[in-house]
């Protein structure tokens, strides 16, 4: 049997694979070993998935150990988002939620993500106990099937779709951003926020809001290598003032401006910092991840609001936004969180604050960058992942470790900080970081600088060093 292990954002594997019935059946009884241990009063679980390829089965696999386990189960209708599943935990008051996702990974992947009571992603702490807690055997319990489960009432269908829609309506002012004048588009990704969105906003661009379990052949992530096709739409319309996308999910943000560019996450945190805090006078912390700008930094400071930064993976912000008063909680790879909701990210609930800003302020999203720029000044981000060998990477990072790198290129290295991954500042507030991702065989190289040039240089030469 092959062990499971759970990454930066839950346990994935190729489908059919190391993803299979099997493993998924494991995995679940060592859910339920946890919540019978930890929740012997409240035995009971939100479940649901996405709209990936044998969703629905490893689902009600999922639900069939529960019950097995006597854990009730509250059964999403039909696809969900992970923010669904998050908000169906706390509104239902279930020990755990429990999503079949594999978020923004390519099709062939599936995934298992364990949601806490709280609305957010489980602590460090519960993985490493559910992990414990997974047998290293194939699981034999007779199983009943779904129809003898709902009809026992140990499997209950929920709306977790229409309970969400109803949250979004009872927090913003939808009228406000219909009647506002603005022009809105969205691409769904093929995932799992395309109903939500089309029920809400029927009026505006949609694409690729239809059911393609292969995201026609494109990685789910929203990044704008996978989203020029949005791009161009958006850039041709010279109508559409802001475009929206989430990936697989739905927890994960990509914004574009109106002439199609991309507005990255660095600058959506500064964005929701700005609004919050300036415009809506709310107070709270700010969390961040190692590799977001340090600009976010720069504007907690000026509004004198506390700022910490967090090793990467949102589940360290969301402990924090649990136990803190946490205004903005946020990471560079679009998961963000606000004060005012459970502690999620979510794409459409942070795109939704900021066309509600550009709503309230009659601004472009250009615009109300700019305000930011005045008081941190303009920067740049970069990044690439390099998809190399294990015995590479695995020799890159320990060249980091050991301090073999003095410069990259004409970049000298002035000081490094390895919270998580190796950050090295090069100066003139210019850094450029090297880190393994914790969900796939991938090297990733982030640089910030003042222009889209010298970060996109600062890359460039970091890759020719480390590939030498």
């Amino acid at each position: 049997m092959i062990e499971i292990k759970f990454g930066t954002d839950g346990w994935r594997g190729i489908i059919a694979d190391e993803f299979t019935v099997e493993n998924v059946k494991r995995v679940a009884e060592g859910t339920a070993n946890y919540i019978k241990a930890n929740f012997p009063t409240n035995l009971s679980v939100v479940i649901g998935h996405d709209c990936r390829f044998a969703g629905e089965m490893f689902a009600e696999t999922t639900a069939k150990i529960m019950c097995a386990n006597g854990i009730k189960v509250k059964m999403a209708k039909g696809f969900v988002s992970t923010p669904m599943v998050s908000l169906g935990a706390v509104k239902f008051n279930a020990s755990l939620g429990i999503i079949i996702t594999a978020s923004h990974n390519p099709a062939s992947y599936s995934g298992y993500k364990l949601k806490a009571h709280y609305g957010g992603p489980s602590s460090p702490a519960v993985i490493d106990a559910v992990e414990k807690a997974i047998p290293n055997s194939i699981v034999n319990t007779a199983l009943k099937s779904i129809k003898e489960l709902t009809e026992a009432g140990l499997i209950e269908y929920v709306d977790l779709e229409s309970l969400y829609i109803n949250e979004i309506e009872t927090h913003f002012d939808l009228d406000l951003i219909k009647k506002s004048g603005l022009e809105f588009a969205y691409d769904a990704m093929y995932g799992a926020g395309q109903e939500v969105m089309r029920k809400l906003f029927p009026e505006i661009t949609l694409l690729h809001c239809e059911h393609n379990p292969g995201f026609d052949g494109q990685a789910p992530e929203p990044i704008h290598k996978n989203l020029t096709e949005f791009s161009e739409l958006i850039r041709i319309s010279e109508e559409i003032d802001c475009g929206l996308v989430t990936d697989g999910d739905a927890d994960r943000i990509g914004l574009y401006n109106k002439a199609g560019k991309f507005v990255d996450s660095h600058h959506i945190i500064l964005l929701l910092v700005h609004y919050l805090h300036k415009y809506k006078n709310m107070d709270g912390k700010i969390i961040t991840t190692f590799s977001a700008t340090s600009k976010i930094t720069a504007l907690a400071k000026a509004y004198g609001l506390d700022i910490e930064i967090t090793k990467i993976g949102f589940k360290y912000i969301c402990e924090k936004m649990v136990t803190e008063n946490v205004l903005v909680g946020g990471e560079e790879s679009g998961g963000i969180a606000i004060k005012g909701f459970i502690p999620e990210r979510d794409g459409i609930w942070i795109g939704l604050t900021l066309w509600e800003f550009m709503a309230k302020t009659g601004k472009s999203l250009d615009q109300l960058i700019q305000e930011v720029y005045d008081i941190v000044g303009s920067f740049a981000m970069g990044r690439i992942d390099l998809h190399i060998t294990e015995a590479i990477k695995q020799r890159v990072l320990s060249d980091c470790k050991n301090g073999t790198y003095t410069q990259f290129g004409s970049y000298k290295i002035e000081k490094t900080e390895d919270l998580d991954g190796f950050k090295f500042h090069l100066g003139n507030g210019e850094w450029v970081m090297i880190r393994a991702s914790g969900t796939e065989p991938v090297l990733r190289v982030y640089s910030e600088s003042a222009t889209e040039e010298k970060a996109n240089d600062i890359l460039l030469a970091c890759k020719a060093r480390i590939l030498a």
